[in-house]
């Protein structure tokens, strides 16, 4: 990767080119600018991910033969076991087209509150949020169980096939400096987990105890687990079952047998919640994803339970907005955006949580075209309005909002508590996780934002599982967000946020980024780079973003900091300074676009562009 920003002339320039072409009305990618990283061309497959290496593995899948959905899973399973930041006990939810349906289908693998996890239980413990690290911060694991139902029903290979890259890395690879980095810098909390410790601390007792970079990374206990997974497939196979039902064999193991029984005891000795009930009546669900139109092209998301409708939204009120005129990245142009974020984002914080709950988040009227009318009229086209507050979209969909006295005392202001550090804030408004995108001259498109599980992470017992820590998505207070209080059962609202946009029925960007509340900020920018802006893909992961900190962190303590907001480094003088007026606090940052990673399928000439932004450590393959 090249290191050096580029300039803000070349940004201008581009932003002159992109113009003509947004006058044209040109949505397919115009001449490619000069961009950080080239842009991936193919014509059969393509596979982007967190990880160069990862990338590799979702590559051997394809010339295996497989399908996107293959190459998808094996992906999940590499960037699982490098750490990428999550690992096997985490959450993966995605989107995949089937081109044999024509239809595009959710996958729900987020684990949920164990038995015992109430807010009274919390509170007892003298705790606001449940925790951010440890046993009590785990939900059940869901990455088995969504990675073995995608490729159940949507793939071609075998398990044993896919997990092949993933089990031949945790027998041994070579680390990188990155995950070097962050085991060093967090090895005090990591040593407070037996297996952790044990794991991730090869050289306990030197200055320096994790891994060198370079240095091979062995997971003996991880790569046994896989390995389990992979014989209960194939006696399933010797004993005549079909391809899908030894797969699934292999999940009743992880979930109810030998792995599951090891797993429950480990969380259980060391404190934990769930029980071996909890991990066999959890199951990955299969769900209509919910979508908007923005000129002529189907933007797809998963529902409330994770924060992806939160960009439909904000593409509803940008409709009322003629972007273009006002230019890219002009003045005009970052305040609305801004201004139209924050109204979704609002709504977010307030009515997004687990839609199998009793009453259910209202996301008719969230997503009702007349309800983002009616947000886009409170916009100021002069100032920032620091106390943007959640509508009310009850009445968008003819019924009744059972909560209107918490609406009418909410603010967007945090009640008084404990300040985080501004280091360890931008870690937790961020908190990572990686993205997995794939697509294939057989029209399957596949977007995956898998997560949980990050460095430092509980790991349990010799099953070689580092554990979600995504109970602190939760609230304990219904004055908070009444939709998302934890209740056993029950999956926490999530920043996880896979992407499928379609053109004329067909998959026209498959996209998602890493990065806690920021990525539904990238993700939209990123499309109104390409869509109104004319971008290439590549240049549209490349191009400058900006960052709000309005909404309500879903980490940590949930901080909000209204005004606060990121801009490039290359952003004109005239620019900040208009900003400043409208009453904004600027921060500045050299890359700031995601890291994002997208395919476009250029159906005009029957081949895939790949993109991965110039942030990270994200790449790709295609051929």
């Amino acid at each position: 990767m090249a290191s050096a920003r580029v300039s803000a002339a070349v940004l201008l320039g581009a932003a002159a080119l992109l113009g003509v072409a947004a006058l044209l009305g040109a949505v397919a990618p115009v001449a490619q600018a000069r961009t950080q990283k080239p842009a991936l061309h193919g014509r059969h497959w393509m596979a982007v991910t967190g990880k160069p290496l990862a990338a590799t593995a979702g590559a051997r899948i394809f010339e295996q033969g497989g399908n996107a959905v293959d190459a998808a899973c094996a992906m999940i399973a590499a960037t699982s076991t490098m750490w990428d930041t999550l690992s096997w006990g985490g959450e993966t939810q995605a989107l995949i087209y089937n081109p044999n349906t024509g239809r595009v289908i959710g996958i729900n693998g987020l684990g949920v509150a164990p038995s015992g996890a109430t807010p009274e239980y919390f509170h007892k413990l003298g705790m606001r949020y449940p925790p951010q690290y440890g046993p009590l911060a785990a939900v059940t694991p869901g990455t088995p169980g969504g990675l073995i139902t995608m490729l159940a029903e949507f793939g071609t290979l075998s398990l044993g096939q896919v997990l092949a890259p993933a089990i031949e890395m945790a027998d041994g690879y070579p680390m990188e400096a990155e995950l070097v980095d962050t085991i060093e810098h967090y090895k005090d909390r990591i040593k407070q987990w037996p297996d952790s410790r044990r794991v991730m601390l090869v050289h306990a007792g030197q200055a320096h105890e994790a891994p060198e970079p370079g240095e091979i990374f062995r997971q003996p206990d991880l790569a046994a687990s896989l390995r389990k997974l992979v014989e209960a497939e194939r006696r399933a196979r010797a004993a005549g079952k079909d391809r899908k039902a030894a797969i699934y064999a292999a999940y009743d193991r992880f979930y109810t047998g030998d792995i599951a029984r090891e797993l429950v005891s480990a969380v259980r000795e060391l404190g934990g919640l769930f029980t071996a009930e909890d991990l066999a009546n959890w199951k990955v669900k299969l769900e209509e994803p919910v979508h908007t139109g923005y000129k002529g092209i189907e933007v797809y998301k998963l529902t409330t339970w994770v924060q992806g409708p939160v960009m439909l939204q904000a593409l509803n009120i940008l409709e009322n907005f003629d972007l273009k005129a006002m230019g890219y990245d002009s003045a005009r142009y970052i305040h609305t955006l801004y201004q139209a974020m924050n109204l979704a984002y609002a709504d977010r914080d307030f009515y997004y949580g687990d839609p199998s709950f009793s009453p259910a988040p209202p996301i008719r009227g969230l997503l009702s075209k007349d309800y983002a009318r009616a947000r886009a009229q409170l916009v100021r086209p002069d100032h920032n309005d620091p106390d943007i507050r959640p509508g009310d979209p009850y009445p968008f969909q003819g019924e009744k909002n059972p909560y209107l006295s918490i609406l009418e005392d909410w603010h967007s202001r945090m009640p008084a508590q404990p300040a985080l550090t501004q280091a360890e804030f931008e870690r937790t408004f961020r908190l990572g996780t990686t993205s997995v995108e794939a697509a294939d001259d057989k029209g399957w498109a596949v977007s995956v934002t898998p997560s949980g599980g990050w460095t430092p992470a509980v790991i349990a017992g010799h099953t070689g599982i580092g554990l979600s820590q995504r109970m602190q998505s939760f609230v304990l207070d219904a004055s908070e967000n009444p939709f998302n209080v934890v209740q056993p059962g029950k999956r926490p609202r999530a920043t996880l946020t896979p992407s499928l946009a379609l053109k004329d029925g067909k998959p026209f960007l498959v996209f998602s980024v890493q990065g806690g509340d920021t990525q539904d900020q990238n993700l939209l920018q990123f499309f109104l780079n390409i869509v109104e802006f004319g971008m290439t893909v590549q240049e549209a992961t490349e191009a400058a973003n900006i960052t709000s900190y309005q909404m309500r962190d879903s980490f940590g303590d949930h901080q909000s900091f209204p005004g606060r907001l990121t801009v490039n480094t290359a952003t004109p003088p005239w620019v900040r300074r208009e900003l400043t007026r409208m009453g904004y606090r600027l921060e500045f940052e050299e890359r700031s676009s995601g890291p994002i990673n997208a395919i476009f399928v250029d159906r005009a000439h029957g081949t895939l562009w790949g993109g991965s932004s110039n942030h990270g450590e994200d790449y790709g393959i295609g051929w």
